[in-house]
Order: C-alpha cells, then structure tokens, then sequence
C-alpha cells in the first residue's frame, strides 16, 4: 500500500502563512499538512493547493494542558473549550485531533493524572464519537525531569483503553520517543496497532558514548545537540535507529491508511526557513523510498 507524506509546521515555513507554506509543500512533493489550528480560510488554503488536511492540535496539544489539572473548575473550562473545538472540527471536515496529556504542574505524579483522566476523558471521547472526530494521542513523555505525561509507555496505554475502548480515543504512532524511552517500537505496533489513527515521521539516534557518559538520565551539564537530552537524539526519517521497512510492512498489515506525517526536530535542519526546507524535503525522500 503506498502512504501519503505530511508534515508538521515548522515555525519557519509557518511564518510564510498557510497559502504560501501550502504552495511550497505541494510543489515539493507533500500530500498532507497538520495545521495548529483549522478554520474555514486554513480549509480552502489547503484545498486551493491540492493538500489535505491531516492532524489538528487539538487544546493543549502541544506542551501541557488544563485538561488534567487538579483545580475542578480550570479542568472544566479546559473541557468545555475542547469539546467545542471538536463541535467545530466536525462541522468543517476535520476527522483527528492530535493531543498529548501532560498536566500544568509538572510535579503532579502520572497516577494522580490518570485517575483525573479517567473522570473526565469518558465524556469527552463520547462527544468525538458523536461528532465523528478521533483522538490521536502523542506519547512525548514530557518535560525533564518528572516527565509527567501519560499515555507514553505500554503499561499506561494498557490502563487508558481499558477505561476508554473507543477507537476514537487512540494513538498518534511515533517511534522516536519509544526509542528514546527504550520500548520495543515494533512490539509496540503489535500490541497497540489497531488503536493507531495518526502517524509521525520522526526517529531517534541513540548516542552510545554519550549514554556511556549520562545513562538514561538527562546531561547534567548541557547537551551537545539540539533536540536531545544528551543520550539520544531527534532526527529525520532515516537517520536514527528505527527501521522503517519493518513499520511501513506493520502498518499496511494493520491495515492503517492515514499519512506518514513528518515532524521536523532534527538541530541539522534547524533555525533558518532554507534548513526547514532542506529537512523536510529530504526527510520526504527517506520516507516515500519506503512507503510510496
């Protein structure tokens, strides 16, 4: 089966805005675009070039949310907002909210977050149900050094879908911080595959001297790279650890059809709009030699 190639936004390629961000992606190869937000002026700049629309970030997306915090009625507002985002989605098309579950307070232990989760997530999940819109849960383990984001490790996965089964609560598929964190990425896509609705295009390097140097644990005294906590870091496609044969085969078995979406954090293609351009093009050519 051959996969459609996405991409995340930079912030380089964001600033040129989204008539000309999805200009520059459609001439140089790309089928999809995640977008931070979707209205009808974002639809009709991906459709005036030829792009779909892939993941939406959904509220509290990216970095930590409200959605898990301690405080009953900040948690509320934090639903309601999410709910009527979905209710908005919905209405222009939309199908996936990408979304990770860390709480504000980063000291707030995985335990006490989930057990938040499991009260107010149920409702949530039956709203995307209604509205025909599913969750694609990022496994980014958070901030060192808590790293209080659930839903990033098997063990926590197990205990999510037993409270939700809904398969519009599910996963957003990126083998680089299951690398990072030392699971299986592979067993991974066994145990979890039918719950998979999103998938990035990101890898991890392990860096065996460093990990020497630190363990598991963050450099105490700074990393040598950028997206790195000193013994691994982020790459593009093709240039860390993951084998993407084996996932492109798993996911066609699973008979996933969404995109591979590349999310360029890689310090090589990093910090100027030619370096976001660069990444992102060859990371497409790593990925479409396999999944094309």
């Amino acid at each position: 089966m051959a996969f459609q190639i996405g991409m995340r936004i930079p912030p380089k390629l964001g600033a040129l805005g989204m008539e000309k961000l999805s200009s520059w992606a459609k001439s140089s190869g790309i089928d999809v675009i995640d977008v931070p937000y979707y209205n009808e002026e974002v639809k009709n700049a991906l459709e005036s070039a030829g792009l779909e629309v892939g993941s939406i970030d959904g509220v509290g997306a990216v970095g930590l949310t409200n959605l898990l915090n301690a405080d009953e009625a900040v948690r509320s507002e934090a639903v309601s907002a999410l709910k009527n985002q979905i209710t908005e989605i919905s209405q222009i098309g939309g199908k996936t909210i990408f979304i990770c579950l860390g709480p504000t307070d980063v000291t707030q232990s995985r335990s006490k977050s989930f057990d938040i989760w499991k009260e107010t997530f149920p409702d949530i999940v039956k709203h995307a149900e209604e509205t025909g819109v599913y969750f694609a849960l990022e496994g980014w383990p958070g901030p060192a050094p808590h790293y209080p984001t659930i839903g990033c490790t098997p063990e926590m996965l197990r205990a999510m879908f037993e409270v939700i089964p809904s398969k519009h609560f599910g996963l957003n598929y990126d083998p680089s911080h299951l690398v990072r964190l030392g699971i299986d990425y592979l067993r991974f896509l066994t145990e979890f595959g039918e719950k998979i609705n999103y998938a990035h295009g990101k890898d991890t390097e392990i860096l065996t001297d460093d990990l020497y140097d630190v363990g598991i644990l963050p450099a105490t005294f700074g990393t040598k790279y950028g997206f790195s906590e000193g013994s691994w870091r982020y790459t593009i496609p093709g240039h860390g650890a993951v084998e993407w044969e084996k996932v492109a085969v798993r996911l066609d078995q699973l008979g996933y059809n969404g995109p591979i979406s590349i999310e360029l954090e890689d310090h090589r293609y990093w910090g100027t709009l030619e370096k976001e351009q660069q990444g992102i093009i060859k990371a497409k050519e790593n990925l479409e030699r396999i999944f094309k």
